[in-house]
């Protein structure tokens, strides 16, 4: 693609396509006032008229603007809807989690890192009174070692309410039963998430919906202990509550970053300070801002019929692609 085919966005310069999906591209680019500060600037495709989906991508603009955290990604500048919707947001040169597991497993601490960064950003969106939905590999982002959880278009405040949303590899019971997520279902994926990283597999594994599914209703992975010596019992046995059947017999999101640090040898390290002004005030309580969304580096799996599969927002992903 050269140059001239890009689309015109006024105060931005669009130097390359980065990523695509079924709603919407990115570019890289820079602000014209900022050339030397890199950007992963997103469009929707112009054709775009699917309702949900203009949702979605309004969704993550406004809550990319709103949420103030270092691990959740961050959006510079942006408008949610119209002709000229757009989002620039922060540029990960390293890519995502799940571009990294393709390559090789990480090393132990750096895991143990990833985890507790995207463990902090989690337990921020809890305190604000938010359910994330989909957290997951292909969700985080990486730059020298840290981590940055990113993906808002699912993410609903629970004052308001939201639709049911989520990728099978990475879902709570409760969602396959088609019950309204919550901050304990983000709390199960992310339980999932430290076993892959830890583990080098996912805790559940199928190829299809349906065996997911039952694999996620009745089957208990071994612990991580068995599979990885190092990690000690403490953490091993909250990531196994992590992932319990039951939502009420699961930890808080600050619990595991907790205990990801002190497997760190860091039990002490301080909250930075956007961290500890989100973690000490009084929760917000928002409207919700539309629905969903999807980065096309990181789409979501659309799951086939019956209707109490959970919404989705890219088909051009398929979930069963990487089984380790």
């Amino acid at each position: 693609m050269t140059n001239t085919a890009f689309p015109t966005l006024p105060g931005y310069n669009l130097t390359r396509s980065i990523g695509r999906g079924n709603t919407s591209i990115v570019f890289l680019g820079h602000a014209n006032n900022k050339p030397d500060q890199l950007l992963a600037i997103k469009l929707p495709h112009a054709a775009l008229a699917d309702r949900t989906a203009a949702e979605r991508f309004g969704n993550e603009v406004r809550l990319s603007l709103q949420f103030k955290h270092p691990h959740l990604v961050r959006g510079h500048a942006g408008t949610a809807f119209g002709p000229g919707a757009y989002l620039a947001m922060r540029y990960f040169l390293e890519g995502t989690l799940a571009d990294r597991l393709e390559e090789r497993q990480l090393p132990y601490a750096v895991s143990l890192r990833v985890l507790a960064d995207v463990a902090s950003g989690v337990a921020y969106l809890h305190h604000q009174g938010a359910v994330h939905q989909d957290i997951k590999s292909q969700n985080v982002y990486l730059d020298s070692g840290r981590a940055a959880l990113g993906d808002f278009g699912n993410t609903y405040f629970i004052s308001a309410g939201g639709n049911i949303s989520g990728s099978p590899f990475y879902m709570a019971p409760e969602i396959y039963h088609g019950e309204a997520s919550s901050v304990q279902s983000d709390v199960y994926s992310l339980g999932v998430l430290c076993y892959e990283l830890l583990v080098g597999t996912r805790p559940h594994l199928g190829s299809s919906y349906e065996e997911l599914m039952v694999s996620h209703l009745t089957r208990f992975p071994q612990p991580v202990t068995a599979r990885v010596r190092e990690v000690p019992r403490p953490l091993s046995r909250l990531i196994e509550l992590a992932m319990a059947k039951k939502a009420g017999d699961r930890p808080t999101s600050a619990a595991l970053r907790r205990a990801l640090l002190e497997a760190l040898g860091q039990p002490d390290e301080p909250l930075l300070e956007d961290e500890a002004e989100a973690l000490t005030s009084a929760p917000a309580q928002r409207s919700v801002m539309g629905r969903h969304q999807h980065l096309p580096s990181v789409p979501m799996f659309e799951p086939s019929p019956p209707a109490r599969k959970p919404e989705a927002t890219d088909k051009s992903w398929n979930p069963f692609k990487r089984k380790k």
